[in-house]
């Protein structure tokens, strides 16, 4: 089932992040097929290296904007990177790594009703602020009442990172997964940089999850987490070992009654996304 279409993609391959003429780390330089360098607005910074330099990307010209731009880097940029290109084994691998992308899809299949655990809603509205005084106070993704008048909060996160074994790079040197079929990756959440190995990767990500579970565990309110898995080289998801806070608090979200959506999405050369699953298994937890 088709939940999204980009428009006007090309492919481009990424050879200075920062740019050269911006120094953030949200714009880069990109030789598109023309043989033209554009800048390209880079909103998951490198993700990891799916957007880094040598990275290969599909990306689109940014539409022409009569209101005022947020930023210098949003103003310059001409292009918008949304997808990456992973060759391995003479395939190409395309995985969503903008992160606004999660949200549209997520949208989409409620619209769809192609969310198993959120059939039938009567109602929702995007980015809900909620305050409880010294409990919650953060924005969720959406808000809504399902089809037996129970409310919900669904928070969304992206997931565009997979590997054969969720390892720090030290452990992974040591392993050779050459054997293993290419579908057969586990899709991990979070990942990125941090100023010390004991800090949580997203404060922000862990500051959701965290309060859903105290929402969860104070009401009748449906609390769920959407992680939205941007690729389909995958069989199973989990939190991220390099993170043991955040991991710590997934396992304790499941067992308050948080409930946990893994969809799985598929990308093509055209632009489009197409809904493959949303029961992704997590069989640590």
């Amino acid at each position: 089932m088709l939940l999204h279409k980009l428009e006007n993609l090309v492919e481009g391959c990424v050879v200075k992040r920062p740019s050269k003429y911006i120094k953030t780390p949200y714009v880069a330089d990109v030789t598109i097929t023309n043989g033209s360098e554009v800048l390209g607005h880079t909103p998951a910074l490198g993700c990891c290296g799916l957007s880094d330099v040598g990275s290969r990307v599909l990306l689109s010209a940014k539409q022409e904007s009569k209101s005022k731009p947020k930023n210098q880097a949003n103003m310059k940029c001409s292009h918008t990177v949304y997808l990456s290109i992973v060759r391995e084994r003479e395939q190409n691998i395309i995985v969503g790594i903008h992160p606004k992308l999660a949200e549209l899809l997520t949208e989409s299949a409620l619209k769809m009703n192609l969310l198993s655990k959120l059939q039938n809603c009567k109602s929702y509205k995007k980015e809900t602020s909620i305050y409880v005084p010294d409990k919650v106070d953060s924005r969720f993704d959406f808000t809504g009442i399902d089809e037996n008048n129970i409310p919900f909060i669904m928070e969304v996160k992206n997931v565009p990172l997979a590997d054969y074994e969720d390892l720090t790079a030290k452990e992974r040197v040591n392993y050779d997964f050459s054997d293993r079929d290419i579908n057969s990756k586990v899709a991990y959440f979070p990942d990125g940089y941090r100023k010390k190995s004991t800090d949580t990767v997203s404060p922000r990500a862990l500051k959701h999850i965290t309060e859903l579970t105290t929402i969860k565990s104070e009401s009748a309110i449906r609390c769920i987490m959407c992680y939205v898995i941007q690729r389909t080289d995958v069989n199973r998801f989990q939190p991220s070992v390099i993170d043991p806070i955040y991991r710590d608090a997934f396992i304790q979200a499941v067992n308050a009654g948080v409930e946990i959506i893994t969809m799985v999405v598929s990308w093509n050369a055209d632009g489009e996304a197409y809904f493959i699953r949303d029961d992704l298994p997590f069989p640590f937890c």
